[in-house]
Protein backbone atom coordinates (compact mmCIF):
# COMPACT_ATOMS: atom_id res chain seq x y z
CA UNK A 1 0.00 0.00 0.00
CA UNK A 2 1.38 3.38 -1.01
CA UNK A 3 1.73 6.13 1.52
CA UNK A 4 -0.54 9.16 0.75
CA UNK A 5 1.24 12.40 0.07
CA UNK A 6 0.09 15.25 2.20
CA UNK A 7 -0.65 18.44 0.22
CA UNK A 8 1.05 20.54 2.84
CA UNK A 9 4.28 18.62 2.25
CA UNK A 10 4.46 19.66 -1.40
CA UNK A 11 6.71 22.71 -1.66
CA UNK A 12 5.01 25.77 -3.13
CA UNK A 13 6.81 28.17 -5.41
CA UNK A 14 7.56 31.49 -3.71
CA UNK A 15 4.82 34.02 -4.31
CA UNK A 16 5.81 36.98 -6.44
CA UNK A 17 5.59 40.24 -4.51
CA UNK A 18 2.68 42.42 -5.47
CA UNK A 19 3.60 45.69 -7.15
CA UNK A 20 3.23 48.70 -4.88
CA UNK A 21 -0.15 50.43 -5.06
CA UNK A 22 -0.09 53.41 -7.37
CA UNK A 23 -1.83 56.50 -5.98
CA UNK A 24 -4.35 58.16 -8.28
CA UNK A 25 -3.36 61.17 -10.33
CA UNK A 26 -4.65 64.36 -8.68
CA UNK A 27 -7.17 66.74 -10.25
CA UNK A 28 -4.95 68.19 -12.94
CA UNK A 29 -5.23 69.24 -16.54
CA UNK A 30 -2.97 67.43 -19.01
CA UNK A 31 -2.30 68.46 -22.60
CA UNK A 32 -0.43 66.02 -24.84
CA UNK A 33 1.05 66.95 -28.22
CA UNK A 34 1.92 63.82 -30.17
CA UNK A 35 3.73 63.10 -33.43
CA UNK A 36 3.08 59.36 -33.86
CA UNK A 37 -0.10 57.26 -33.77
CA UNK A 38 1.48 54.87 -31.25
CA UNK A 39 2.07 57.59 -28.67
CA UNK A 40 -1.39 59.04 -29.30
CA UNK A 41 -2.97 55.63 -28.64
CA UNK A 42 -0.90 55.18 -25.47
CA UNK A 43 -1.98 58.52 -24.02
CA UNK A 44 -5.63 57.90 -24.89
CA UNK A 45 -5.42 54.52 -23.14
CA UNK A 46 -3.82 56.14 -20.09
CA UNK A 47 -6.58 58.75 -19.98
CA UNK A 48 -9.18 55.97 -19.70
CA UNK A 49 -7.37 54.25 -16.84
CA UNK A 50 -8.95 54.38 -13.37
CA UNK A 51 -5.86 56.10 -11.96
CA UNK A 52 -6.56 59.08 -14.24
CA UNK A 53 -10.23 59.47 -13.30
CA UNK A 54 -9.62 62.88 -11.68
CA UNK A 55 -7.48 64.29 -14.49
CA UNK A 56 -8.68 66.10 -17.61
CA UNK A 57 -6.64 65.00 -20.61
CA UNK A 58 -6.59 66.65 -24.04
CA UNK A 59 -4.63 65.06 -26.91
CA UNK A 60 -3.38 67.16 -29.83
CA UNK A 61 -1.22 66.46 -32.86
CA UNK A 62 1.88 68.31 -33.94
CA UNK A 63 4.53 67.90 -31.23
CA UNK A 64 6.42 70.80 -29.68
CA UNK A 65 5.59 73.27 -32.46
CA UNK A 66 1.85 72.71 -31.98
CA UNK A 67 2.26 73.01 -28.21
CA UNK A 68 3.95 76.42 -28.52
CA UNK A 69 1.21 77.71 -30.82
CA UNK A 70 -1.62 76.41 -28.66
CA UNK A 71 -0.25 77.49 -25.29
CA UNK A 72 0.68 80.94 -26.51
CA UNK A 73 -2.99 81.92 -26.60
CA UNK A 74 -4.52 79.96 -23.71
CA UNK A 75 -3.77 79.12 -20.06
CA UNK A 76 -1.17 76.41 -19.55
CA UNK A 77 -2.34 73.06 -18.16
CA UNK A 78 -0.73 71.55 -15.08
CA UNK A 79 1.16 68.99 -17.19
CA UNK A 80 2.35 69.22 -20.79
CA UNK A 81 3.42 66.09 -22.65
CA UNK A 82 5.31 66.69 -25.88
CA UNK A 83 6.63 64.09 -28.30
CA UNK A 84 9.62 64.76 -30.53
CA UNK A 85 11.39 62.67 -33.13
CA UNK A 86 14.17 65.24 -33.58
CA UNK A 87 17.74 65.02 -32.38
CA UNK A 88 19.33 66.73 -29.41
CA UNK A 89 19.99 70.19 -30.88
CA UNK A 90 16.58 70.51 -32.55
CA UNK A 91 14.74 69.30 -29.43
CA UNK A 92 16.50 71.77 -27.12
CA UNK A 93 15.90 74.66 -29.51
CA UNK A 94 12.20 73.83 -29.79
CA UNK A 95 11.83 73.54 -26.01
CA UNK A 96 13.46 76.94 -25.51
CA UNK A 97 10.62 78.43 -27.55
CA UNK A 98 7.97 76.41 -25.71
CA UNK A 99 9.24 77.59 -22.31
CA UNK A 100 8.17 81.17 -22.97
CA UNK A 101 4.60 80.02 -23.68
CA UNK A 102 4.25 78.15 -20.37
CA UNK A 103 3.11 79.39 -16.99
CA UNK A 104 5.52 79.08 -14.06
CA UNK A 105 5.05 75.77 -12.29
CA UNK A 106 3.93 73.86 -15.38
CA UNK A 107 5.28 70.32 -15.44
CA UNK A 108 6.74 69.12 -18.75
CA UNK A 109 7.22 65.51 -19.84
CA UNK A 110 9.16 64.92 -23.07
CA UNK A 111 8.69 61.71 -25.05
CA UNK A 112 11.63 61.24 -27.41
CA UNK A 113 12.89 58.66 -29.87
CA UNK A 114 16.60 59.13 -29.10
CA UNK A 115 18.32 57.25 -26.27
CA UNK A 116 20.78 60.02 -25.48
CA UNK A 117 22.08 60.54 -21.94
CA UNK A 118 23.41 63.99 -22.81
CA UNK A 119 19.99 65.03 -24.06
CA UNK A 120 18.42 63.69 -20.85
CA UNK A 121 20.82 65.70 -18.70
CA UNK A 122 20.21 68.88 -20.70
CA UNK A 123 16.45 68.48 -20.36
CA UNK A 124 16.60 67.88 -16.61
CA UNK A 125 18.90 70.88 -16.13
CA UNK A 126 16.30 73.00 -17.93
CA UNK A 127 13.62 71.95 -15.48
CA UNK A 128 11.88 69.27 -17.59
CA UNK A 129 10.21 66.84 -15.20
CA UNK A 130 10.92 63.61 -17.08
CA UNK A 131 12.21 62.26 -20.38
CA UNK A 132 10.64 59.03 -21.66
CA UNK A 133 11.85 57.03 -24.64
CA UNK A 134 9.21 55.79 -27.08
CA UNK A 135 7.49 53.41 -27.31
CA UNK A 136 5.85 53.88 -23.91
CA UNK A 137 3.16 51.98 -22.03
CA UNK A 138 0.07 53.61 -20.43
CA UNK A 139 1.01 52.53 -16.89
CA UNK A 140 4.54 53.87 -17.33
CA UNK A 141 3.12 57.26 -18.29
CA UNK A 142 0.64 57.22 -15.39
CA UNK A 143 3.43 56.28 -12.98
CA UNK A 144 5.53 59.17 -14.27
CA UNK A 145 2.74 61.70 -13.75
CA UNK A 146 1.95 60.31 -10.30
CA UNK A 147 5.62 60.40 -9.35
CA UNK A 148 5.95 64.06 -10.30
CA UNK A 149 3.29 65.04 -7.76
CA UNK A 150 4.39 62.62 -5.03
CA UNK A 151 8.12 63.23 -4.83
CA UNK A 152 9.25 63.80 -1.23
CA UNK A 153 11.59 66.61 -2.28
CA UNK A 154 8.90 68.64 -4.03
CA UNK A 155 6.43 71.12 -2.62
CA UNK A 156 2.84 70.15 -1.95
CA UNK A 157 0.77 70.09 -5.10
CA UNK A 158 -2.10 72.43 -4.25
CA UNK A 159 -2.22 75.92 -2.80
CA UNK A 160 -4.38 76.88 0.15
CA UNK A 161 -5.94 80.32 -0.24
CA UNK A 162 -7.40 81.60 3.03
CA UNK A 163 -9.99 84.37 2.63
CA UNK A 164 -10.75 86.19 5.88
CA UNK A 165 -12.85 89.24 6.70
CA UNK A 166 -11.39 92.08 8.73
CA UNK A 167 -14.84 92.47 10.30
CA UNK A 168 -18.15 90.64 10.14
CA UNK A 169 -20.19 91.78 7.15
CA UNK A 170 -17.21 92.84 5.03
CA UNK A 171 -18.22 90.33 2.35
CA UNK A 172 -15.32 87.89 2.75
CA UNK A 173 -17.47 84.80 2.14
CA UNK A 174 -18.89 86.22 -1.07
CA UNK A 175 -15.38 87.03 -2.28
CA UNK A 176 -14.11 83.57 -1.29
CA UNK A 177 -16.84 81.69 -3.14
CA UNK A 178 -16.61 83.82 -6.27
CA UNK A 179 -12.82 83.70 -6.23
CA UNK A 180 -12.85 79.89 -6.18
CA UNK A 181 -15.42 79.83 -8.99
CA UNK A 182 -13.28 82.24 -11.03
CA UNK A 183 -10.14 80.14 -10.55
CA UNK A 184 -12.07 77.09 -11.74
CA UNK A 185 -13.81 78.80 -14.66
CA UNK A 186 -11.21 81.22 -16.02
CA UNK A 187 -7.93 79.51 -15.12
CA UNK A 188 -9.16 75.90 -15.44
CA UNK A 189 -7.73 74.84 -12.07
CA UNK A 190 -9.68 72.19 -10.18
CA UNK A 191 -10.76 74.10 -7.06
CA UNK A 192 -12.55 73.30 -3.84
CA UNK A 193 -14.31 75.66 -1.45
CA UNK A 194 -13.86 74.62 2.18
CA UNK A 195 -16.45 76.40 4.31
CA UNK A 196 -14.77 76.55 7.71
CA UNK A 197 -17.48 78.77 9.20
CA UNK A 198 -19.03 75.60 10.59
CA UNK A 199 -22.00 77.14 12.42
CA UNK A 200 -22.92 79.98 10.05
CA UNK A 201 -21.38 79.12 6.68
CA UNK A 202 -23.14 80.35 3.53
CA UNK A 203 -21.26 78.60 0.73
CA UNK A 204 -24.08 76.15 0.04
CA UNK A 205 -26.58 79.03 -0.10
CA UNK A 206 -24.40 81.06 -2.47
CA UNK A 207 -24.11 78.04 -4.78
CA UNK A 208 -27.78 77.02 -4.43
CA UNK A 209 -26.93 73.58 -3.05
CA UNK A 210 -28.11 71.47 -0.12
CA UNK A 211 -25.42 68.83 0.42
CA UNK A 212 -26.23 66.17 3.04
CA UNK A 213 -22.58 65.93 4.15
CA UNK A 214 -19.61 68.22 4.33
CA UNK A 215 -16.68 69.52 6.29
CA UNK A 216 -18.08 68.55 9.72
CA UNK A 217 -18.32 64.89 8.66
CA UNK A 218 -14.71 65.00 7.48
CA UNK A 219 -13.47 66.53 10.73
CA UNK A 220 -15.46 64.01 12.78
CA UNK A 221 -13.62 61.04 11.24
CA UNK A 222 -9.89 61.87 11.31
CA UNK A 223 -8.89 58.20 11.00
CA UNK A 224 -10.68 57.94 7.65
CA UNK A 225 -9.31 61.14 6.11
CA UNK A 226 -7.97 60.31 2.68
CA UNK A 227 -8.70 61.40 -0.86
CA UNK A 228 -11.45 58.86 -1.50
CA UNK A 229 -13.30 59.59 1.75
CA UNK A 230 -13.19 63.36 1.24
CA UNK A 231 -14.32 62.92 -2.38
CA UNK A 232 -17.51 61.27 -1.14
CA UNK A 233 -18.23 64.20 1.16
CA UNK A 234 -17.78 66.90 -1.48
CA UNK A 235 -20.49 68.08 -3.83
CA UNK A 236 -19.68 68.88 -7.44
CA UNK A 237 -20.65 72.42 -8.46
CA UNK A 238 -19.10 72.61 -11.96
CA UNK A 239 -16.54 70.61 -13.91
CA UNK A 240 -13.67 72.23 -11.99
CA UNK A 241 -15.36 73.36 -8.77
CA UNK A 242 -16.22 71.30 -5.70
CA UNK A 243 -17.66 72.29 -2.35
CA UNK A 244 -17.02 70.98 1.14
CA UNK A 245 -19.95 72.65 2.85
CA UNK A 246 -20.52 73.71 6.44
CA UNK A 247 -23.55 72.20 8.21
CA UNK A 248 -24.68 75.64 9.52
CA UNK A 249 -26.20 74.04 12.62
CA UNK A 250 -26.23 75.33 16.19
CA UNK A 251 -26.97 72.04 17.95
CA UNK A 252 -23.46 71.92 19.49
CA UNK A 253 -20.39 74.08 19.94
CA UNK A 254 -17.92 73.61 17.10
CA UNK A 255 -14.50 73.49 18.77
CA UNK A 256 -12.20 72.14 16.06
CA UNK A 257 -9.01 70.18 16.54
CA UNK A 258 -6.08 71.93 14.88
CA UNK A 259 -4.38 68.63 14.01
CA UNK A 260 -7.50 67.29 12.28
CA UNK A 261 -7.96 70.53 10.32
CA UNK A 262 -4.33 70.27 9.16
CA UNK A 263 -4.88 66.68 8.05
CA UNK A 264 -8.01 67.60 6.10
CA UNK A 265 -6.32 70.51 4.32
CA UNK A 266 -3.29 68.35 3.54
CA UNK A 267 -5.57 65.75 1.96
CA UNK A 268 -7.28 68.38 -0.16
CA UNK A 269 -3.96 69.89 -1.26
CA UNK A 270 -2.86 66.52 -2.56
CA UNK A 271 -5.75 66.38 -5.04
CA UNK A 272 -6.69 70.00 -5.84
CA UNK A 273 -4.51 72.75 -7.32
CA UNK A 274 -6.54 75.41 -5.48
CA UNK A 275 -8.07 74.99 -2.00
CA UNK A 276 -10.02 78.12 -1.04
CA UNK A 277 -10.75 78.45 2.68
CA UNK A 278 -13.76 80.51 3.70
CA UNK A 279 -12.47 81.47 7.15
CA UNK A 280 -14.84 82.27 10.02
CA UNK A 281 -14.62 85.65 11.71
CA UNK A 282 -13.27 84.15 14.92
CA UNK A 283 -9.82 84.19 16.48
CA UNK A 284 -9.44 80.69 17.88
CA UNK A 285 -6.17 78.77 17.99
CA UNK A 286 -7.11 76.53 15.06
CA UNK A 287 -8.36 79.44 12.93
CA UNK A 288 -5.20 81.45 13.58
CA UNK A 289 -3.06 78.42 12.75
CA UNK A 290 -4.97 77.72 9.50
CA UNK A 291 -4.60 81.35 8.49
CA UNK A 292 -0.88 81.54 9.27
CA UNK A 293 -0.26 78.18 7.58
CA UNK A 294 -2.06 79.10 4.33
CA UNK A 295 -0.03 79.56 1.17
CA UNK A 296 -1.92 82.71 0.19
CA UNK A 297 -3.99 85.02 2.39
CA UNK A 298 -6.70 87.40 1.22
CA UNK A 299 -8.03 89.97 3.69
CA UNK A 300 -11.39 91.50 2.78
CA UNK A 301 -12.22 94.83 4.42
CA UNK A 302 -14.80 97.58 4.12
CA UNK A 303 -13.56 101.20 4.18
CA UNK A 304 -14.41 102.14 7.77
CA UNK A 305 -12.46 102.63 10.99
CA UNK A 306 -13.19 99.24 12.59
CA UNK A 307 -12.14 97.41 9.43
CA UNK A 308 -8.99 99.52 9.22
CA UNK A 309 -8.01 98.75 12.81
CA UNK A 310 -8.64 95.03 12.42
CA UNK A 311 -6.85 94.88 9.08
CA UNK A 312 -3.77 96.57 10.53
CA UNK A 313 -3.75 94.24 13.53
CA UNK A 314 -4.10 91.22 11.26
CA UNK A 315 -1.31 92.34 8.93
CA UNK A 316 1.00 92.99 11.89
CA UNK A 317 0.35 89.51 13.30
CA UNK A 318 0.90 87.87 9.91
CA UNK A 319 4.12 89.78 9.27
CA UNK A 320 5.48 88.57 12.59
CA UNK A 321 4.30 84.98 12.10
CA UNK A 322 5.29 84.78 8.40
CA UNK A 323 8.45 86.92 8.05
CA UNK A 324 9.61 85.17 4.87
CA UNK A 325 6.22 85.08 3.11
CA UNK A 326 4.67 87.61 0.83
CA UNK A 327 2.20 89.99 2.48
CA UNK A 328 -1.49 89.16 2.23
CA UNK A 329 -3.64 90.40 -0.62
CA UNK A 330 -5.94 93.20 0.51
CA UNK A 331 -9.39 93.53 -1.06
CA UNK A 332 -11.31 96.72 -0.26
CA UNK A 333 -14.96 95.83 -0.65
CA UNK A 334 -18.27 97.74 -0.61
CA UNK A 335 -16.78 101.05 -1.75
CA UNK A 336 -19.21 103.89 -2.38
CA UNK A 337 -22.03 102.76 -0.10
CA UNK A 338 -24.66 105.58 -0.35
CA UNK A 339 -24.77 108.04 2.57
CA UNK A 340 -21.98 106.24 4.43
CA UNK A 341 -18.82 108.21 5.25
CA UNK A 342 -15.81 106.09 4.35
CA UNK A 343 -12.03 106.16 4.46
CA UNK A 344 -10.45 106.74 1.06
CA UNK A 345 -8.51 103.92 -0.61
CA UNK A 346 -5.26 105.91 -0.39
CA UNK A 347 -5.69 106.67 3.32
CA UNK A 348 -6.66 103.09 4.11
CA UNK A 349 -3.62 101.73 2.26
CA UNK A 350 -1.28 104.20 3.96
CA UNK A 351 -2.62 103.37 7.42
CA UNK A 352 -2.24 99.59 7.06
CA UNK A 353 0.98 99.76 5.04
CA UNK A 354 -0.37 97.67 2.17
CA UNK A 355 -1.74 98.63 -1.24
CA UNK A 356 -5.01 96.87 -2.12
CA UNK A 357 -4.82 94.10 -4.69
CA UNK A 358 -8.43 94.81 -5.69
CA UNK A 359 -11.19 97.32 -4.99
CA UNK A 360 -14.84 96.41 -5.46
CA UNK A 361 -17.62 98.99 -5.52
CA UNK A 362 -20.86 98.53 -3.64
CA UNK A 363 -23.62 97.27 -5.95
CA UNK A 364 -26.75 96.36 -4.03
CA UNK A 365 -28.59 94.96 -7.04
CA UNK A 366 -25.74 92.79 -8.29
CA UNK A 367 -24.74 91.27 -4.95
CA UNK A 368 -28.34 91.04 -3.70
CA UNK A 369 -29.55 89.17 -6.79
CA UNK A 370 -26.56 86.85 -6.74
CA UNK A 371 -27.00 85.98 -3.04
CA UNK A 372 -30.77 85.56 -3.10
CA UNK A 373 -30.77 83.40 -6.25
CA UNK A 374 -27.74 81.26 -5.39
CA UNK A 375 -25.65 82.51 -8.30
CA UNK A 376 -22.05 83.55 -8.72
CA UNK A 377 -21.43 87.14 -9.84
CA UNK A 378 -20.44 86.15 -13.36
CA UNK A 379 -23.85 84.53 -13.85
CA UNK A 380 -25.59 87.81 -13.04
CA UNK A 381 -23.14 90.17 -14.80
CA UNK A 382 -20.70 88.23 -17.01
CA UNK A 383 -18.86 91.36 -18.11
CA UNK A 384 -19.49 93.48 -15.03
CA UNK A 385 -16.76 95.41 -13.26
CA UNK A 386 -16.83 93.17 -10.17
CA UNK A 387 -16.51 90.06 -12.34
CA UNK A 388 -13.53 91.51 -14.22
CA UNK A 389 -11.89 92.55 -10.93
CA UNK A 390 -12.21 89.02 -9.57
CA UNK A 391 -10.78 87.62 -12.81
CA UNK A 392 -7.70 89.81 -12.36
CA UNK A 393 -7.41 88.95 -8.67
CA UNK A 394 -7.59 85.21 -9.40
CA UNK A 395 -4.88 85.53 -12.06
CA UNK A 396 -2.65 87.45 -9.63
CA UNK A 397 -3.14 84.95 -6.82
CA UNK A 398 -2.45 81.92 -9.01
CA UNK A 399 0.57 83.51 -10.70
CA UNK A 400 -1.07 83.91 -14.09
CA UNK A 401 0.06 86.92 -16.12
CA UNK A 402 0.06 87.83 -19.76
CA UNK A 403 2.19 85.56 -21.92
CA UNK A 404 4.59 88.25 -23.03
CA UNK A 405 5.26 89.48 -19.49
CA UNK A 406 5.93 86.33 -17.54
CA UNK A 407 9.11 84.44 -16.92
CA UNK A 408 9.80 81.15 -18.62
CA UNK A 409 8.21 78.32 -16.68
CA UNK A 410 10.23 75.14 -16.81
CA UNK A 411 13.43 76.98 -17.88
CA UNK A 412 13.48 78.88 -14.62
CA UNK A 413 16.10 76.63 -12.92
CA UNK A 414 18.47 77.10 -15.86
CA UNK A 415 17.93 80.87 -16.01
CA UNK A 416 18.55 81.21 -12.29
CA UNK A 417 21.77 79.24 -12.57
CA UNK A 418 22.98 81.37 -15.51
CA UNK A 419 22.21 84.55 -13.58
CA UNK A 420 24.22 83.24 -10.65
CA UNK A 421 27.19 82.43 -12.88
CA UNK A 422 27.09 85.90 -14.42
CA UNK A 423 27.06 87.42 -10.93
CA UNK A 424 30.09 85.37 -9.91
CA UNK A 425 32.01 86.44 -13.00
CA UNK A 426 31.21 90.12 -12.47
CA UNK A 427 32.41 89.91 -8.87
CA UNK A 428 35.58 88.16 -9.97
Amino acid sequence: MTTPVLRSAIPKPPAEPLPPAMPPVPRITVAAFCETPETTACILAAARDRHMMRAQVAVHHGGITAAEGTLGSSPSPNVIIVETQAGRAETLKALDGLAHACDPGTKVIVIGHVNDILLYRELISRGVSEYLIAPIEPLDLIGTITGIFNRPDTDAFGRTIAVVGAKGGAGASTIAHNLAATIARELHFASVIVDLDIAFGTASLDLNLDPPQGVADALAAPDRLDGNFVDRLMVKCTDNLNLLAAPALLDRPWDLDQTVVDKLLGTLRSTHPAVVLDMPHTWTSWARHALVDADIIVIVAAPDLANLRNTKNMIDVLRHARPSDRPPHLVLNQLGLPKRPEISVADFAKAVGLDPAATIAFDAQLFGNAANNGHMLHHVQPNGRATCTLNELAATIMGRTRKGHREAGFLQPLLARLASLRGDKSQG
